[in-house]
């Protein structure tokens, strides 16, 4: 028996991929930075099924890639170019909520699940699962926690790894991990769930997940600001934590990455003149009716105007603005890709090094390429900017070109973060795009470590070969 034979005698000819129009969405990134071509695309339906498809590629020497939604920004969903013979495991098929608990504050979804189906059947429980992000609505379980994903909300609820019970894992050799409990305390040893989230399946297969829940937020109140200054808006920030409400998002915004939203954006209305150099969208909530949530809010932006920290502010006066000021923020990674060739990073520093690290980036940034556009854009209330450089307009040289021109970029911009005691990869993994960047920054006893581990689990090397490692 051939091993693609092999692999549609586990889960049937029709969720075993071959031909090129089928497999070819399967082949490239969602940037389009990197391609590769599979031996095929295998959809197993069931966690034995994916135990056995693991074991019956390992056992003819194939490797394995994982993939969800495939939105990822790294590459860590497509094979490695000119790496081994591979098969990509992908998990839509395995999308079914599994077990909700209300009383629990608990649920329990499969790694297949998209993530915006989790916050929906959270929803119709009385429960709101916090995680979000833009791409909510394609994103998958199983790729949210094998990159460990962040969002708008990760500084009231952390990263996915925050609200990780349990895990089911297929492991390299078949074998799977039951570690599904959804105990909130188990000092029972090493958390081993902790291994794959991040792991970017290269230790392993997710394949079902148990979900920390939280209240139904009753009150939000959202407000679109105009700020003079980074550092202008980390005083704001500052203030909106001590206001009594919980702040559930705080992104600062360069004006133009809002300009780019504006031009690009389908829908999408600006709730102020983009006059200012700099723009905040902040979000409090609670989870009981009665908090005084608008009062908190007026009463932090007017006492910030005082002090000059805000220039103008414009507060949702419906469920419906609240979702425009949002989806300015959701849309906008997409109309920068159409605003055409750019190089962004993924940098996390200090919340406090936050201006700082922007000074430093916009100066040194502008001093070497000064034709680009410097768009910066992120969850200053966690400290992750994605600061990029886009090609300047009129730009027909296309993206190689553009790469080549801003050779060293990437480099400047994670060492400044790194010096400020931050991080190269805040929210996005790692994948084949930053394995230099693992070279460079990462702690070399780390990195040790980690090889240790992957060849404990993975000795032959066939999970998600050429991701993280460099």
């Amino acid at each position: 028996m051939s091993a693609l034979d092999s692999l549609v005698d586990v889960v049937g000819s029709s969720a075993c991929l071959v031909e090129p129009n089928d497999v070819a969405p399967y082949a490239t990134d969602w940037r389009g930075a990197f391609n590769a071509t599979p031996v095929a695309v295998v959809k197993p339906a069931s966690t034995a099924e994916v135990a056995e498809v693991v074991r019956r590629a390992t056992d003819q020497n194939l490797a394995i890639v994982p993939a969800g939604g495939r939105t990822g920004l790294c590459g860590a969903a497509v094979p490695q170019a000119n790496g081994p013979a591979s098969i990509v495991l992908s998990m839509e098929r395995m999308n079914r909520i599994r077990d909700i608990d209300a009383r629990d504050f608990s649920i329990v979804a499969e790694a297949g699940c998209v993530v915006q189906n989790v916050q929906q059947a959270a929803a119709d429980a009385g429960r709101l699962f916090p995680i979000q992000w833009g791409a909510q609505g394609t994103a998958q379980i199983g790729g949210m926690l094998g990159t460990n994903a962040g969002g708008i909300r990760t500084l009231r609820w952390g990263n996915a790894r925050e609200l990780v019970l349990g895990l089911e894992v297929v492991l390299p050799d078949g074998r799977i991990l039951d570690d599904l409990r959804r105990v909130r305390k188990d000092n029972s040893g090493y958390a081993l769930r902790h291994l794959f989230i991040g792991a970017e399946g290269t230790l392993g297969i997710i394949t079902a997940a148990a979900l920390r829940l939280m209240p139904e937020l009753k009150r939000v109140e959202t407000a679109f600001i105009a700020v003079p200054s980074p550092d202008a808006a980390l005083s704001l920030y500052g203030r909106m934590m001590e206001s009594g409400a919980d702040l559930i998002g705080f992104e600062l915004c360069g004006r133009y990455t809002m300009e780019l939203a504006s031009r690009h954006g389908v829908d999408l209305r600006m709730p102020l003149p983009l006059d200012s150099p700099w723009f905040v969208m902040a979000e409090i909530a609670a989870a009981h009716p009665s908090v005084p949530l608008r009062d908190m809010m007026e009463e932090t932006l007017g006492a910030a105007m005082e002090a000059g920290e805000v220039t103008d502010a414009a507060l949702a006066e419906s469920e419906a603005q609240r979702i425009g000021i949002w989806k300015i923020r959701e849309d906008y990674p997409e109309c920068h890709r159409l605003a055409g060739p750019s190089i962004a990073t993924d940098t996390c520093v200090p919340v406090s090094a936050v201006p700082t690290f922007l000074d430093k980036a916009i100066t040194e940034t502008t001093q070497r390429w000064p034709e680009g556009c410097i768009s910066a854009i992120g969850h200053a209330g966690d400290g992750n900017i994605h600061f990029g450089l886009q090609a300047p307009e009129g730009w027909d040289k296309g993206r190689p070109a553009w790469v080549e021109r801003t050779e060293g970029f990437e480099t400047l911009v994670n060492e400044i973060a790194v010096s400020l005691g931050g991080s190269f990869s805040a929210e996005h993994g790692i994948g084949q795009s930053k394995r230099h960047a693992m070279q460079a920054h990462k702690d070399p006893i780390a990195l040790d470590l980690m090889r240790d581990i992957k060849a404990a689990l993975d000795p032959n090397d066939l999970m998600n070969p050429g991701k993280i490692f460099p």
